[in-house]
């Protein structure tokens, strides 16, 4: 009768389960993603630019004037930031701290446009620019105009309010950053065969039993010497 040596082999971890998506969960991860990255960046890029305009008398004459959205307001290119974030949090947390994430992230949208929104129509931050580049603390502006770059970042924020209401109602279906597989039975940690194999410079190799002769024709075939004492065994 052969001798059949028990050879331990990578194996899935069976206590790490990965939730698997179905369809809709998959499309709605796909659309989460697109939303909320490209909310983000729409909030980013659209809070810096010129958001008011006007005039400020000076010496009998006319100062232009013009205040970017971080100017009026630094709340949504901070929000888009958390946003963004929270974004990819979600991948990294399960269960309530998922919801959690996906909350903080439709309240950063939320909040984002709301901001943007309510600076569509300020004129405060054009006042005091006036005030500084005049010298004269009652100055206003005028000719005051507002560009559509304020209900852009609006637009960016309700994308990414899109994405966390997306992570809020199918959060759950979604994979989370996980190790799937891990070895088992390590060179002398005593798994399965473990005793029928002894490491040697990180290989392992066959222990030779001299009572069993079918174990040294195979360490013949080899090419080994099976008188040769194993080191593994002396010590």
């Amino acid at each position: 009768m052969g001798y059949v040596s028990a050879v331990p082999v990578p194996q899935p971890h069976a206590v790490v389960p990965v939730a698997t998506a179905s369809s809709g969960g998959r499309r709605a991860l796909a659309a989460a993603l697109f939303l909320g990255a490209v909310g983000a960046a729409v909030a980013l890029i659209a809070s810096g630019q010129t958001w008011a305009q006007g005039t400020a008398a000076v010496g009998g004459g006319s100062l232009p004037l013009d205040a970017n959205g971080r100017d009026v307001t630094g709340v949504p290119a901070a929000l888009a930031v958390v946003g963004l974030a929270a974004l990819v949090a979600v991948f990294a947390v399960r269960r309530a701290g998922r919801l959690l994430v996906a909350a903080l992230l439709a309240l950063s949208g939320a909040g984002a446009a709301l901001a943007a929104f309510l600076g569509a129509s300020d004129s405060s931050a054009l006042d005091e620019l006036a005030a500084r580049t005049t010298g004269d603390a009652a100055a206003t502006v005028d000719a005051l105009s507002h560009t559509a770059w304020p209900y852009v970042t609006t637009a960016g924020g309700v994308l990414i309010l899109l994405a966390g209401l997306l992570a809020v109602v199918y959060g759950r279906q979604w994979p989370a950053m996980s190790g799937r597989y891990e070895r088992s039975g390590a060179a002398g940690s005593g798994g399965p065969g473990a005793g029928a194999y002894a490491g040697r410079g990180g290989r392992r190799t066959p222990v030779v039993d001299p009572d069993r002769p079918e174990d040294l024709w195979k360490a013949l075939d080899r090419g080994e010497d099976p008188t040769r004492e194993d080191p593994a065994r002396e010590s």
